[in-house]
C-alpha cells in the first residue's frame, strides 16, 4: 500500500514532465488556453488630453472598433488637459523609441517637430491623397512634412469673432468685417451705453501662445506676418492690437493677463461688445443660466481693407510612434476614429467641430448645431501657424516681445527686430532665412 501512494505522484510527475519537454521542443507555451487567448490579443493604448462633454461617447466608439476587430482591444489612457503639459510628456515617452502607448492626440502645431524627430510614422496609406482633399486644406497642411502625411485631424477649431447681436441690433449696427468698422462700432456702442459697464473688445493678451495666434491673426489680415512679409504692414498690425488698449481705449488695460478662459467669463458675463475666442466657448454661452444665452452671434475675424479675414488653425490630430509594435491596427482605429460615422457621433454629442467638409452639408447634423454653418467658411480659410518643426522655438522667441508691444514697453520695430534676432540667435546655425521664408 506504500508503495502505491508513492510510486503514483512519481508516474504523475513524470508524465508532466514530458508534456512539458513536448511542448518546448515543439515551441508551445504550455499555458492554459484562456490565458494564450489573452496573451495573443494586440491591446493598443490611446493617449490624448481630457475632452469636454460626455466621455460615453469616445468609449462606446472604441468598443465599436473592438467589436468590429476581433482579437483587438483599446485602453484609453488621459492625459491632463495642459497642452504644455501633454507635450513634455510625450517629449520624454517618444524620445526613447519605446513609448509605452500606440496611439496620441497631438496639437496642430507638433506634428513637424515630431516628425522631423522620427518620433511618428507617416501615415498616407491610410489616408492616401485621393482622400485627404476631403479634409479641411489648413488641417492636412499642417499634417504634413516632408510630402507624407504625419497625422489626421481629429477636430477643428480657428479663432472667431463673438458680438452681441442684441446691441448691435439695439443701435441699428451690423457686425464688422474690418478692424477700423470694428473700432467704430465699438466707440458708438460704448459711448451709447456708457452705464451698461462694457468692454467694446477683448481678446487673448497673456504672454503666450494665444497672444501669437492674435498677433497673426491680425498680421496676416493685412498682409504680412510675424516673422516675414512686409515689415510695415508687420508693425502697423501691432500697433492696431496696442491702440485698441491706449489710443480707440475698447480693450481694458487687463488684456496683457488675459487667456481664453477670462476673456470668456468676461463676455459671458455680458460686459464685453466684441471678443475673439475659438468655437469651443459656443455652447457655454448656451446654458440656460448664461446672461447672453440667445443674444449673441458669430462672425469671421475681420481684417484691414483690401485683405482677407486670416483666422488661424487650431485643433488636434491623431499619430502613431514610430516605435509601436503595433502600427498597422493603430493606423486602422485612427481611419476608424476620424470616419465620417464616428466624426458625426463626435460632432452632435460632444460638441467638437469635424475635420470632414462633407459633414458641414449634413443635413441632420447641421440642423442640431446650426452654428456649423457659420463655422464652415471660417474653418475653410484657416492657415495654419508657422508648418515648421521649429514653430515653438519661433513661438517662445517672438511671445516676450508681443507682450511688450501690448502693454506699452517696446514699439513694434523695435520688438520684431528684437525678435527676428532672438530667432537667428535661437536657432543659430539652421538656415533661419530658409524657415522663415516658408512662413
Amino acid at each position: 500500500m506504500l508503495g502505491m501512494r508513492i510510486e503514483r505522484p512519481i508516474t504523475n510527475m513524470m508524465n508532466v514532465m514530458v508534456i512539458l519537454i513536448v511542448c518546448a521542443a515543439l515551441g508551445f507555451g504550455c499555458t492554459p488556453a484562456e490565458d494564450r487567448s489573452e496573451s495573443a490579443r494586440v491591446v493598443l493604448v490611446f493617449k490624448h488630453g481630457k475632452l469636454s462633454g460626455d466621455g460615453t461617447v469616445l468609449s462606446g466608439l472604441l468598443r465599436e472598433f473592438e467589436r468590429r476587430h476581433p482579437g483587438v482591444s483599446v485602453r484609453e489612457e488621459l492625459l491632463p488637459s495642459s497642452s504644455d503639459r501633454q507635450h513634455q510628456y510625450y517629449a520624454m515617452n517618444l524620445d526613447g523609441g519605446q513609448a509605452p502607448f500606440d496611439v496620441l492626440g497631438v496639437d496642430t502645431i507638433w506634428v513637424q517637430e515630431f516628425a522631423q524627430a522620427g518620433w511618428i510614422t507617416a501615415l498616407d496609406r491610410f489616408l492616401p491623397p485621393a482622400e485627404q482633399v476631403q479634409f479641411f486644406p489648413g488641417a492636412i497642411q499642417a499634417a504634413t512634412f516632408g510630402n507624407r502625411l504625419y497625422a489626421v485631424p481629429w477636430y477643428i477649431d480657428a479663432g472667431i469673432l463673438y458680438y452681441r447681436r442684441d446691441l448691435l441690433e439695439r443701435h441699428g449696427l451690423a457686425p464688422p468685417t474690418t478692424w477700423p468698422e470694428l473700432v467704430r462700432t465699438a466707440q458708438l456702442v460704448l459711448d451709447a451705453e456708457q452705464d451698461a459697464g462694457l468692454e467694446g473688445f477683448v481678446w487673448q493678451g497673456k504672454q503666450y501662445e494665444g497672444l501669437i495666434c492674435v498677433a497673426l491673426e491680425v498680421l496676416r489680415s493685412n498682409g504680412s506676418d510675424l516673422w516675414g512679409g512686409d515689415p510695415e504692414r508687420a508693425e502697423a498690425g501691432l500697433q492696431f492690437l496696442r491702440e485698441t488698449v491706449a489710443g480707440y481705449r475698447i480693450t481694458p488695460v487687463s488684456v496683457g493677463m488675459a487667456d481664453e478662459e477670462s476673456t470668456r467669463q468676461v463676455f459671458g458675463a455680458g460686459h464685453a461688445l466684441f471678443m475673439r475666442n475659438w468655437p469651443y466657448a459656443w455652447s457655454l454661452f448656451q446654458q440656460e443660466d448664461s446672461p447672453v444665452r440667445g443674444k449673441i452671434g458669430i462672425v469671421p475675424l475681420p481684417s484691414f481693407p483690401g485683405y482677407a479675414s486670416a483666422p488661424v488653425l487650431g485643433g488636434w490630430m491623431l499619430a502613431v510612434p514610430s516605435g509601436s509594435p503595433h502600427r498597422q491596427e493603430a493606423g486602422e482605429l485612427i481611419r476608424f476614429l476620424t470616419a465620417p460615422d464616428a466624426q458625426r457621433s463626435v460632432a452632435l454629442e460632444m460638441g467638437y467641430n469635424p475635420t470632414r467638409r462633407a459633414l458641414y452639408a449634413d443635413g441632420a447634423l447641421v440642423e442640431s448645431r446650426p452654428l456649423l454653418k457659420d463655422l464652415y467658411p471660417i474653418f475653410l480659410a484657416a492657415r495654419p501657424r508657422p508648418v515648421t518643426p521649429y514653430y515653438l522655438i519661433l513661438s517662445q522667441a517672438l511671445q516676450p516681445e508681443v507682450s511688450a508691444v501690448v502693454v506699452g514697453r517696446k514699439t513694434p520695430r523695435v520688438a520684431l527686430d528684437a525678435a527676428r534676432r532672438q530667432v537667428t540667435r535661437v536657432m543659430g546655425a539652421r538656415d533661419v532665412s530658409g524657415v522663415m521664408d516658408g512662413l
